[in-house]
């Protein structure tokens, strides 16, 4: 099977961005904005898998590392967008705090 993925990446200051730049080049990925590529990936059952095993076979990873592929497919008639980590985890988001809160409370 074959599937349209977007993926995103942080590597850090110091991170394997040679092996990662390699990777996206050998499956003709097309740049998408800073840190986001898209692509097509041959896959034989499990796509987040065997991108994750494809990669680490690939790039030295290092604690702090994150891969988050998006994909898109037809479910039950409909488009379905959605993602994941398949490498590392998600992080407090840099915007929050900025919304304006309801919280009227007194503290003590």
């Amino acid at each position: 099977m074959e599937q349209s993925i977007w993926i995103s990446y942080d590597l850090g200051i110091k991170g394997d961005y040679s092996g990662l730049y390699r990777w996206l080049d050998i499956h003709k990925a097309k740049e998408c904005g800073n840190n986001v590529a898209f692509l097509r990936f041959k896959y034989n059952t499990n796509l987040a898998e065997e991108i994750k095993r494809e990669l680490s076979e690939n790039i030295e990873f290092k604690s702090g590392d994150r891969i988050y592929i998006i994909t898109s497919k037809l479910i039950e008639g409909k488009q379905a967008t959605s993602g994941q980590f398949i490498i590392g985890n998600r992080k407090a988001s840099p915007w929050e705090g900025y919304a304006p809160t309801e919280d009227n409370s007194t503290d003590f």
